[in-house]
């Protein structure tokens, strides 16, 4: 039984992109070192699923992103993660959560859940994940400062991308927390 209960937890927590809480904090000024030439971080927010926290989320993206058409801008979408997942329960659960987002044929999500396992490394509290979304060419994945694993399928990385940022995505709360512009100092928008 506690190896079942162990299994389910996990099961649960395995949200590569899906749970039920976020914090908001959006950055007010360009990050000097972001992850993509001219970014500036949009947002973060820490996803959480029973309590427990189970990554922390930024996105970034050049000036002039707009969350609804996600899909023409070149963003960057970090990870931090605060539990550990092997990179099999982190693609089996993005193919659940990006079936959210949009449909495909179980001939892609064969292909896909494959690449996806192949392109991720095994996280463990600390890691921090980096996923570059190129429109039209595809998802780069680093760790470390270098390229762990790529997906070079277009429509797998706006589904893949649209689990965070598409309207369809199963935690709102967090792509409202990554999307959303800076509050100024009075917390009023600018």
């Amino acid at each position: 039984m506690n190896a079942i209960k162990k299994i389910a937890i996990s099961a649960c927590l395995i949200s590569a992109g899906a749970g039920f809480c976020s914090n908001f904090a959006a950055a007010q000024e360009p990050e000097a070192s972001g992850p993509l030439a001219g970014a500036r971080m949009v947002g973060q927010g820490t996803l959480r699923f029973l309590g427990f926290d189970v990554y922390r989320a930024r996105l970034w993206a050049a000036p002039g992103f707009e969350a609804a058409d996600y899909a023409a801008h070149p963003l960057a979408l970090e990870l931090t993660y605060h539990r550990s997942f092997t990179a099999e329960a982190i693609a089996k659960r993005s193919l659940e959560e990006m079936r959210r987002v949009g449909s495909f044929t179980p001939e892609q999500a064969a292909r896909w859940q494959q690449a996806l396992q192949a392109a991720l490394p095994d996280v463990k509290p600390g890691d921090r994940l980096l996923g570059v979304y190129r429109p039209g060419a595809g998802a780069v994945f680093r760790m470390g400062g270098r390229v762990v694993g790529e997906v070079p399928d277009a429509e797998f990385a706006r589904l893949f991308f649209g689990i965070w940022l598409s309207p369809q995505t199963s935690e709102p709360a967090l792509r409202q927390a990554l999307i959303a512009p800076p509050r100024s100092a009075a917390g009023s928008p600018p």
